[in-house]
């Protein structure tokens, strides 16, 4: 098994990722910018910014895991969109950087997102699609992410355009139970916007199968084969929820909730992509939670 290092894996995502990884015989070293001294993986400090030999000289050989980034639940400010591009970037070159001076990895799998799409309504995204011109936060944000490592040096380079990945206790299934559960789980706006999104359990297995599929490399789609509009998903979190029908919520009232209650950015709700993972299936990768519900009812217990 060969060692992982993972930049930016003291999150919810990471920490699982580790573990999993951990269980499966690896050597599991992270890079964060505040080690904790009781962490049940080696941690090294890192700023994130510069290149140093103190970490740099784990990446040789290593399977290298990119996750770093501010998380995009947020208010879609100048200052906070600045601060998403540069915690994405600023590490993403500096790995590139160590890469060059201190060995290559023999697999980089650099984290992206579907919404480099940006809202691509009702197209059928794959892997040749193109990504979308704007608007910088998320889809200028995600293409300044995969630039920034060109010119990196690792034997293989995968990058993962990952859809939500439903995780409990996560940010993103825990606002989605938490508005359901408070009895505003209707639909959101006409409902017709699409959700790509993948189980946890399914986003870590993939990770398994693409460290083990030397062939595969470039783009690959992180996301179940069934993305599902925004009023089946709603209804089905009200039917894990255990809550009614409730109306469906204007456009106008997500605008002003999002911004003044939630403090995130309100086109994460009303904008959407049909992301299809078209790579991973000819490559012969089994999803076990295919379908949102049973995934949530899975998720939820």
């Amino acid at each position: 098994m060969k060692p992982v290092v993972i930049a930016g894996g003291s999150g919810t995502l990471g920490r699982a990722l580790a573990r999993h990884l951990a269980a499966q015989g690896h050597l599991v070293s992270i890079l964060t910018r505040n080690p904790q001294a009781n962490s049940e993986f080696q941690e090294t400090q890192w700023n994130g910014i510069d290149a140093e030999e103190s970490w740099g000289s784990q990446l040789s050989g290593c399977i290298l895991i990119n996750l770093a980034g501010e998380l995009v639940d947020r208010v879609p400010t100048e200052e906070n969109i600045d601060l998403l591009e540069r915690s994405r970037v600023l590490p993403t070159r500096a790995l590139a950087t160590a890469s060059n001076q201190f060995g290559a990895p023999s697999l980089w799998l650099q984290m992206s997102t579907l919404a480099i799409y940006g809202d691509a309504g009702e197209r059928d995204l794959t892997e040749i699609s193109r990504p979308a011109d704007g608007p910088r936060q998320m889809a200028g944000v995600a293409k300044a992410w995969e630039a920034a490592m060109v010119g990196a040096n690792a034997d293989r380079t995968v990058i993962l355009r990952t859809a939500v990945v439903l995780q409990p206790s996560s940010p993103a299934l825990d606002r989605l139970l938490t508005i359901t559960k408070r009895f505003m789980g209707g639909t959101v706006g006409n409902g017709q916007q699409w959700v790509s999104w993948i189980h946890i359990d399914d986003f870590l297995r993939a990770i398994d199968f693409l460290i083990g599929h030397h062939g595969i490399q470039g783009v690959v789609h992180v996301t179940s084969p069934s993305p599902i509009r925004n009023r089946d998903m709603m209804k089905a979190l009200r039917g894990v929820a255990r809550r009614p029908w409730v109306p469906p919520i204007p456009k106008f009232a997500i605008q002003l909730g999002a911004r003044l209650l939630f403090r995130t950015d309100p086109q994460l709700a009303l904008t959407g992509r049909r992301g299809l993972p078209n790579r991973l299936l000819r490559e012969g990768f089994e999803f076990r939670f295919p379908n949102f519900a049973a995934a949530t009812q899975d998720l939820v217990k």
